[in-house]
């Protein structure tokens, strides 16, 4: 049975903007609805013709194209914007996964909201989820930082930012620079620290290898770098804070005469301090409810 969901696009409507998700490397990962807005929009916005115009042949889509990337953007945005209001339907992709991560497509995606146009997001694949679906590290949580600055002062002036941040951590890095953020990962995160590198998603070639920052940093030394990688790094763990028992008692009777119970006050303070709370617990079976 086709749900209502589905069948609402069947074809491009008219003055809308559709964000299409393209395959990061296999073919194979290009939706039936995607090849379908493709056939049926007016025009296709694509981050590079040529790279686009091969994804297009290859599932026989007779669509024009209009080139919109980081150096014409200026230009296009009204120009899109321009062609929407005469009616027209437009897709707008990149030349890998889903526009508007890592690409200007957020741009022309803001500007087309702001006019009030529908902007409708046709799902597709993606480096940021595939990477960290196989990471083997937490994903309920995660922030995903892009490409880190070029210049090694400003990528660990960025990395310091995130030092304390307890969620994974997802970024691109090409093979020229991998070596030079592997080190500054390992001096500015610690060389402990849990990292996954994925290379050449769902190509080929593709590869996991799960670690520490320095035994990357080794692995990289004997081996030359090659294809595009996406590195999850593991959250900093959260810091125990070491308690005194006078400190301790004095924690507990705050919170006490704050109205927790004994056992909620002692979680509280275990999940904050290295200690059990059964200890914390018996502690607090010494002091008054409230004072």
């Amino acid at each position: 049975m086709v749900s209502r969901g589905y069948d609402r696009d069947m074809d491009a409507n008219a003055g809308t903007l559709y964000i299409v998700g393209t395959p990061i490397g296999n073919l194979e990962d290009m939706t039936v609805r995607a090849v379908r807005i493709l056939q049926t929009v007016d025009l296709i916005a694509a981050e590079d013709t040529r790279h686009t115009g091969k994804l297009l042949h290859h599932f026989q889509i007779k669509t024009p194209q209009i080139s919109y990337h980081e150096h014409n953007r200026m230009i296009r945005v009204p120009e899109l914007v321009a062609k929407l209001q005469q009616g027209l339907a437009i897709a707008l992709v990149s030349d890998a996964g889903m526009p508007g991560i890592s690409d200007p497509g957020y741009e022309l995606v803001k500007a087309c909201a702001e006019e009030g146009f529908t902007v409708v997001p046709i799902p597709g694949a993606s480096a940021v989820i595939a990477a960290l679906s196989a990471s083997g590290l937490p994903s309920d949580r995660f922030i995903f930082e892009g490409f880190l600055p070029a210049k090694s002062q400003a990528r660990r002036t960025h990395l310091e930012s995130l030092q304390s941040e307890s969620r994974t951590i997802v970024f691109y890095e090409s093979p020229h620079r991998l070596r030079a953020t592997l080190q500054d990962l390992a001096d500015v995160l610690g060389g402990d620290r849990k990292i996954t590198l994925a290379r050449e998603l769902t190509k080929l070639h593709e590869e996991f290898w799960r670690g520490t920052t320095a035994e990357a940093i080794e692995l990289y030394v004997k081996r030359e770098p090659q294809g595009e990688y996406t590195i999850v790094v593991a959250g900093a763990e959260a810091v125990k804070v070491v308690l005194s028992e006078s400190a301790l008692r004095s924690e507990l009777q705050t919170l006490l005469n704050q109205g927790l119970s004994r056992s909620d006050a002692s979680r509280q303070l275990a999940q904050q301090t290295s200690l059990p709370r059964r200890q914390i617990y018996q502690l607090a079976l010494s002091l008054p409810e409230q004072s």
